[in-house]
């Protein structure tokens, strides 16, 4: 079957200048920086936050993530064989610590496309109770700054024609989308690393490491206080049996 392509190849290619550094000019950084967003680089230690993330998921949501039905067990599998080493994984944590969304940044050992310079693929999934806060698209902006600064040509998407807010978030970022069938693939082209996209990044990952202590922390305080009230509350109760 012959791809119904919605934006060509040859867009992608011969971009202007201008157009590909707009998303990254100082208004476009201030926007950013005005919708701000903690995202977290993940590591080993997050597996288990990770797996329980997926597997919260709703069977659509997972559907759409994977492009298959994933079973509990598969999804538990991929959780335990992602490498850190190689791929950034990225997550967002809600006040409770809980991994509301995370995005898999995979960068290939191996060209995938012949004559052109590799590629990382990107995934992302995001609880039902918190959409509509543009969790996916700001960590797509968090993927594509990574894979700029290490010298990634293109960032690549694979997903399900139907998967409209994945392929929306493509688009609105400026990438080339071609449809094929059930599948669609999303290729964005991105700019070359400079001094300022290395500086944004490292204060994202500063910045986004102090909100995740400070939350921890304020979680810490909030229980001893819960205990200190609930062992009160137990001294009450006893003063007053020993009273009976």
């Amino acid at each position: 079957m012959k791809p119904d392509v919605e934006s060509s190849a040859k867009d992608l290619k011969t971009a202007p200048a201008a157009e590909e550094a707009s998303a990254w000019n100082p208004v476009a950084a201030f926007r950013r920086m005005s919708n701000w967003v903690p995202i977290r680089s993940l590591a080993r230690r997050h597996r288990h936050r990770i797996a329980q993330h997926l597997l919260t998921l709703a069977e659509r949501d997972r559907y759409l993530r994977f492009g298959y039905p994933a079973a509990d067990e598969q999804i538990s599998r991929y959780a335990m064989s992602l490498d850190f080493e190689r791929d950034e994984v990225l997550g967002i944590f809600n006040r409770r610590l809980e991994l509301v969304a995370m995005a898999h940044l995979a960068y290939a050992p191996q060209p995938q496309r012949p004559g052109k310079a590799a590629m990382a693929e990107f995934g992302v999934s995001v609880l039902g109770k918190v959409r509509g806060r543009g969790f996916g698209a700001r960590l797509f902006e968090c993927a594509a700054l990574h894979a700029r600064n290490r010298g990634i040509d293109t960032l690549f998407i694979h997903a399900l024609s139907e998967n409209a807010a994945m392929l929306k978030i493509a688009r609105n970022a400026g990438a080339t989308v071609e449809r094929d069938g059930s599948e669609s693939e999303a290729w964005l082209r991105l700019p070359p690393d400079t001094v300022s996209s290395h500086v944004d990044e490292a204060i994202e990952r500063h910045l986004a490491e102090l909100d995740f202590q400070f939350k921890r922390h304020v979680r810490v305080i909030g229980d001893i206080i819960d205990g200190v009230a609930e062992v009160k509350s137990k001294l009450g109760e006893a003063g007053k049996s020993a009273k009976l």
